[in-house]
């Protein structure tokens, strides 16, 4: 799919349109992506700073989807974990940047080529207009090389 139709389709994406949440960059290479939230009164917790779900939010699908797109249909690809640390209070309007490297990948095709598993932690701050960190969030990629033959690898969705 070309990066330019998922980026509209996630815009419009209700977690993301009633959030607040905007895609305002996804590269044709998936190697970067940039996410933009603006505070509004729908996304405001009780003390007037974004509500830390939509900060999470604003993270969660993007490491999973510049891998898989990058690992293509021969392996599995799903989030496993996830963490948010808030640091600050977040005001006005917050940034996330994606930027997947070749180390990554080279990383999950080594620990997958035999078969087995990888389990990747990616970092990524939400920074405010200054650049100050707001949240630091980690998640946790899960990747392995399909088996052919094997049901459980079809691509239907399943836990891990």
């Amino acid at each position: 799919m070309k990066a330019s139709h998922l980026r509209r389709g996630m815009n419009l994406w209700p977690p993301f349109l009633f959030a607040g949440i905007r895609v305002v960059e996804l590269s044709d290479d998936y190697r970067r992506a940039k996410v933009r939230l603006r505070m509004h009164r729908w996304n405001r917790n009780y003390v007037g700073t974004h509500f830390g779900g939509s900060l999470f939010a604003m993270t969660d699908p993007f490491w999973m989807l510049l891998v898989l797109h990058h690992l293509g249909r021969e392996h599995l690809v799903w989030d496993k974990a996830g963490e948010i640390e808030f640091v600050a209070p977040g005001r006005g309007t917050v940034t996330a940047e994606f930027r997947l490297t070749d180390e990554h990948l080279d990383e999950i095709r080594s620990r997958t080529a035999d078969g087995g598993k990888a389990l990747v932690w990616f970092e990524t701050d939400v920074v405010d207009a200054t650049g100050a960190v707001v949240a630091r969030t980690r998640k946790q990629v899960y990747a392995r090389r399909k088996r052919r033959g094997n049901p459980v690898d079809a691509d239907v969705p399943r836990t891990v």
